[in-house]
């Protein structure tokens, strides 16, 4: 179960790398791991042994927010990416648009991934260096410190998920009782329509 998002407050990375592979986001040598802790070290290890890069300025760190480039996530389909961005603390990722397989991985794993116009992103990118944002999911909405709101269209189930802190084993679980009574009634079908039941041929 992943924990509710609801608010995401604070600073934001001026990433803005635009075709940001999995491979940037988490090396190869990281995969031998099934275990979603620790990985935030190595969330973008290269860039942040970069002196000066932005994902290593002390800043920025601790920042919940991603602002990244067109096409964020796009390259293999692992899914070590999102557990290295949530264990780096990463709770959300402003951008003009993602990769279907990251976006659904980042979502099982209770990160936001939330589509702005390029122009938006643009400016986001240019005011983070000075402001702070806020992300309400229930009003779907971002704003910043400095007055700026932006309104974003999210999946109506994504956003349900998200709000509770749900993932696809909660939701099965929370199905228990209508899987039991479908598998009872599986083992004991009714009879056809117009048929007599079998008691009662002679």
């Amino acid at each position: 179960m992943n924990a509710p998002l609801t608010h995401i407050a604070g600073r934001a990375y001026p990433f803005g790398m635009k075709n940001c592979d999995t491979d940037v986001i988490i090396g190869a040598e990281w995969l031998k791991t099934i275990s979603r802790q620790g990985l935030g070290v190595g969330a973008f290890a290269p860039l942040r042994a970069t002196p000066g890069h932005i994902l290593a300025d002390p800043e920025y760190a601790g920042s919940p927010i991603l602002i990244a480039g067109d096409n964020f996530g796009c390259g293999s389909s692992r899914e070590h990416a999102a557990w290295a961005l949530a264990d780096f603390g990463i709770k959300a990722i402003v951008a003009p648009s993602f990769s279907d397989i990251f976006a659904s991985n980042a979502f099982k794993n209770g990160i936001l991934t939330l589509t702005l116009p390029q122009q938006v992103v643009d400016h986001l990118m240019t005011i983070a260096s000075e402001q702070s944002f806020a992300i309400d999911l229930a009003a779907q909405r971002l704003t910043s410190s400095a007055g700026d709101h932006f309104d974003f269209e999210i999946d109506p189930f994504r956003k349900y998920c998200l709000l509770n802190g749900l993932d696809e084993i909660d939701i099965t679980l929370s199905l228990a009782d209508d899987i039991s009574r479908f598998e009872e009634d599986s083992r004991n079908p009714s009879p056809p329509v117009g048929h007599p039941c079998p008691q009662t041929i002679a």
